[in-house]
């Protein structure tokens, strides 16, 4: 049984990964933006506050602490629209690493769409960035922190375009299969994953198997070369 906090876990791919978590018999820590966005179940524990506020941010973090130690933590809130995108989705990823006891594995959600992102960093220093460069920047803290931490396990996680309120109804991909690599990846031993950093996608075309969807775990390492 696996320890898991989970941010953004009030609506869409969170929701989903904690729930299918929390059937699973592990222990899930869920995080969400108010007290009314909490997702209603049985969980080890419940963390509120804004991510787009770095205070709020930081002491989210610390609060987390107090329902750990973790096994894994799934950064898994995101926002579409500067200025929050790069608050939500780059810069609290970052406070609450700094912040949270160091777990086994770490999971940032990135995108497909990191590949417009811009290497320049005037716009995490301004708070001010494109949703493309927020998931770039995500995709390469995980990876600078796999080369500083090479005993935990650190991934970004493509969760392809799905249908949530932030992806929108138009979006062709599952919503049901979004979370499947996430919480693969959560409670899965350090040997089962390889590679052991890196930006993976997960296969949920309709024609796989649900085994082959859960496990077959496809490195991309276009950020780091």
């Amino acid at each position: 049984m696996a320890r898991i906090f989970i941010t953004g876990a009030g609506a869409g791919l969170g929701f989903n990964t904690a729930h299918a978590l929390a059937d699973g018999g592990h222990d899930v820590v869920v995080h969400a933006r108010t007290d009314q966005r909490l997702p209603p179940g049985d969980w080890r524990g419940t963390v509120v506050g804004d991510l787009t506020d770095r205070a709020e941010t930081i002491r989210a973090g610390r609060e987390a602490n107090d329902h750990g130690p973790f096994d894994a933590v799934i950064h898994n809130a995101g926002a579409l629209h500067s200025p929050a995108a790069v608050a939500v989705n780059t810069v609290a990823p970052y406070l609450l690493t700094a912040v949270m006891a160091l777990p086994g594995l770490l999971i940032y959600l990135s995108s497909s769409m990191h590949r417009g992102g811009s290497a320049d960093l005037a716009g995490l220093l301004s708070g001010v960035g494109s949703y493309s460069d927020s998931k770039l920047w995500v995709t390469a803290l995980s990876i600078a922190l796999s080369d500083r931490w090479p005993r935990t396990v650190c991934h970004a996680v493509d969760p392809f375009w799905v249908p949530t309120r932030m992806g929108g109804a138009e979006a062709p991909d599952s919503l049901t299969d979004g979370h499947r690599t996430q919480a693969w990846l959560a409670t899965a031993t350090a040997t089962d994953i390889t590679p052991s950093i890196g930006r993976i996608t997960v296969d949920t075309s309709p024609a796989g198997s649900a085994d082959t969807k859960e496990h077959s775990c496809t490195p991309e390492h276009s950020v780091a070369t």
